[in-house]
């Protein structure tokens, strides 16, 4: 389900480095991901057990 997400609900991840920068928006329905450098690309959509389970993955340096 691809959906328009204003633009202000993107904030730009903790995890990002300056090469490698992505945008995350959290919604009620889980969350959206976008590249920095290339928004008009458009985003990917998480559900909520999906993004928990990429962040838990993250920060255990998986």
């Amino acid at each position: 389900m691809d959906r328009s997400i204003p633009a202000e609900l993107f904030r730009k991840s903790t995890y990002s480095q300056p090469q490698n920068c992505v945008e995350v928006a959290d919604l009620p329905d889980g969350s959206a991901v976008r590249d920095t450098q290339n928004r008009e690309a458009g985003h990917l959509m998480f559900a909520l057990a999906e993004w928990a389970g990429l962040v838990a993955s993250v920060r255990q340096g998986e």
